[in-house]
């Protein structure tokens, strides 16, 4: 060991004073740091190491690391049992060379400290030369410094055995090391320093795996919260062994209560599908189950997916409950059943009129069926919006059915819904009806006259026993639902023909409300006519400042058998055609001009004026419309057959 110190301390020698190194002398990694010492300036005869932080730069560093540096230290310590008294140090530095810990023999760190190894210290090999923590941060490999192969003088008497520490990405975060006299280094030393960098690397690697996996859980825990549906999960012996709060509440259990318990002791049902659900033999999706859970009954929707292991092999089930009215709550706001008429939108002065919205206020602050009687037209469907936007149910929806629009074998499956395969083509899972929508809300069945017969004693029981039952179904849903009923027909003759039951009848007929037709309320037709012109002409562009005389004496003329959306149409119809501020007799659809006659209100000329203009837009509207008399006569608001008499007039068809 005497020689190879001598061959090292001369060939160092040679290459501090600029003189030829025998490469036989020295190893060519060492030789490789030399030059690059050599071309960093490093001062070779340094006996003190010139670059030591602040130790509140210390404090800063040591928390920067402090992750990896935590698993480190432990190591330092085991390592160094193994070789206390023997006259060693053992450190950890960071992945730039600054020395964090330091720990061994107190003699030995006594001395070693006069060249400044202590914590704090750079000894990167551009600062204080070749040496074991920055060579080996350089070579990226485990290193051996013996005595003068370290580039400064400084570090002569010691051995230096080190080796980087990587995270799990193989990055070099740091450096583990040890040093000691250079007479006492043993053969194993080096081994003993890359075994114990080899476990700081395990370690961190497992850190960050648990750490992982944790920042897993949290997030999945996170996540499980998040969604606002109940979400359950069981083994394949129907354990709990994870909920979410929603479920908790929806259930009326906690967590602590529920894990680790059969899911059959916390909900209890007789569905048939229940058993092969938990058992994961079916899997199902928006399923309704009527539940009893402890503390209350309740109707459920039911998800469930399976939770595959690393085979095929089902190990558990993943439910998502819901309340069925939650799911009835989506339905609505998906289905838009919203009234956005109120009582201000109903327009009169006539007293008749002024009498059904007292009427219907009064209606309004009940929970009683009210039954809308009148001509098609008066505003049965506005009314009805308006008495449940008065009402304690405003908040809930309003759920709108034409009771003459639907084909009879369609009708039953609109209001009462239907179950999977109650028919050829019915959706999986089945559907929820029309009475199911409007839970907590208010139904308006339109044109009840309509109704089949064979529906009405369905609708009977539905407004006695307040619940419904599916169609193809065997269970009792109840529904609390309010009603609007509206008809145009009179009700008590059809139950003298048989047409409609007479017991439906009295229950519908609790506040009868009967509509006033346009021609009976002289009054309003004026204001009616104004409003219209207003509201319509805004949404249309057209600025009319005036109306003819002669038109208020046709509108007030004219039976208005289609009362008030006839004015509307017509007066949406005169808005097209006018071309001026003022709103002028020839403008407004034929049957009412017919009233008084063309020739008391229109000279020859200013009829030929009319109809001339009318023709140039019946020609322009064929023309951008390609033809479509249906779209033009939308466009004119009249039914094809006057668009026909018109087109006849002109000339225009072929």
């Amino acid at each position: 060991m005497v020689n190879e110190q001598t061959v090292l301390r001369s060939a160092w020698k040679d290459f501090v004073s600029g003189g030829a190194v025998n490469p036989r002398a020295i190893r060519t990694v060492i030789l490789e740091s030399w030059r690059r010492c050599q071309l960093s300036g490093v001062n070779p005869y340094q006996k003190v190491n010139p670059k030591l932080l602040k130790p509140i730069d210390l404090r800063k560093l040591c928390a920067e690391n402090i992750e990896w540096l935590n698993i480190a230290v432990p190591v330092v310590k085991s390592l160094y049992m193994f070789v206390a008294g023997s006259g060693f140090v053992v450190s950890v530095a960071d992945r730039n060379g600054y020395l964090l810990n330091v720990i061994g023999d107190p003699a030995v760190v006594e001395a070693i400290a006069q060249g400044n190894f202590i914590p704090g210290a750079d000894w990167s090999e551009a600062i204080a030369g070749t040496n074991s923590v920055g060579t080996t941060l350089v070579e990226g490999r485990p290193l051996q410094i013996f005595s003068c192969e370290h580039y400064c003088i400084c570090s002569h008497r010691w051995t230096c055995s080190a080796a980087p520490i990587r995270d799990p990405d193989g990055n070099i975060i740091g450096v583990l090391d040890m040093t000691g006299y250079f007479d006492k280094v043993h053969p194993h030393t080096l081994g003993m320093v890359v075994a114990g960098a080899g476990a700081i690397e395990r370690q961190i690697k497992a850190e960050r795996a648990w750490q992982e996996h944790d920042l897993a859980n949290r997030f999945r825990e996170t996540l499980m919260e998040s969604i606002s549906e109940g979400i359950l999960a069981i083994d394949m012996n129907q354990k709990v062994f994870h909920i979410n709060n929603a479920a908790n509440l929806l259930l009326g259990t906690n967590q602590e209560k529920v894990v680790g318990k059969n899911i059959q002791d916390i909900i209890n049902t007789q569905s048939d599908e229940w058993k092969p659900i938990i058992n994961g033999k079916i899997f199902v999706t928006d399923l309704e189950i009527d539940a009893i859970t402890q503390f209350k009954k309740m109707r459920l929707t039911v998800t469930s997916r399976p939770i595959q292991g690393d085979g095929v092999q089902c190990e558990g089930v993943v439910m998502v409950l819901n309340e069925i009215t939650r799911a009835r709550r989506l339905a609505q706001r998906m289905s838009g059943a919203v009234a956005k008429r109120t009582f201000d939108d109903l327009i009169g002065e006539d007293i008749s009129f002024r009498a059904i919205l007292r009427l219907a206020k009064t209606a309004a602050n009940s929970e009683s069926t009210v039954l809308l009687l009148g001509e098609s037209g008066t505003g049965k469907d506005i009314l009805a919006q308006a008495i449940h936007n008065s009402s304690n149910r405003k908040k809930g929806p309003f759920v709108a059915i034409n009771c003459g629009a639907i084909p009879r074998d369609l009708i039953g499956s609109e209001l009462f819904g239907y179950t999977e395969g109650a028919f050829t083509g019915a959706k999986k899972g089945g559907s929820p009806g029309k009475f199911e929508l409007a839970e907590g809300g208010t139904i308006f069945l339109d044109e009840i006259g309509d109704m089949p017969a064979e529906l009405q004693s369905n609708l009977l029981r539905v407004i006695e026993d307040k619940s419904i039952r599916r169609i193809g179904g065997t269970s009792i849903i109840p529904v609390n639902v309010r009603i609007i009923a509206a008809t145009n027909r009179d009700l008590e003759k059809a139950i003298k023909q048989g047409s409609f039951r007479a017991d439906l009848y009295y229950r519908l007929n609790v506040i009868t409300i009967r509509m006033v037709p346009l021609r009976k309320r002289q009054k309003d037709i004026e204001i009616l006519l104004l409003h219209f012109l207003e509201q319509l002409g805004k949404q249309m562009g057209k600025d009319i400042i005036g109306v003819d005389d002669r038109v208020l004496k046709l509108v007030k003329t004219y039976s208005w058998p289609g009362n008030i959306r006839e004015l509307q149409n017509a007066v949406e119809r005169a808005l097209h055609l006018a071309d001026g501020p003022v709103l002028l007799p020839e403008y407004l659809p034929e049957e009412i001009t017919q009233v008084l006659g063309k020739s008391s209100f229109q000279s020859e000329n200013e009829l030929s004026a009319v109809e001339d203009y009318e023709k140039q837009v019946i020609l322009r509207l064929l023309e951008e419309n390609k033809g479509n008399l249906t779209r033009v006569a939308a466009r004119l608001n009249i039914a094809r057959t006057t668009l026909y008499r018109r087109m006849d007039k002109y000339g225009l068809r072929k």
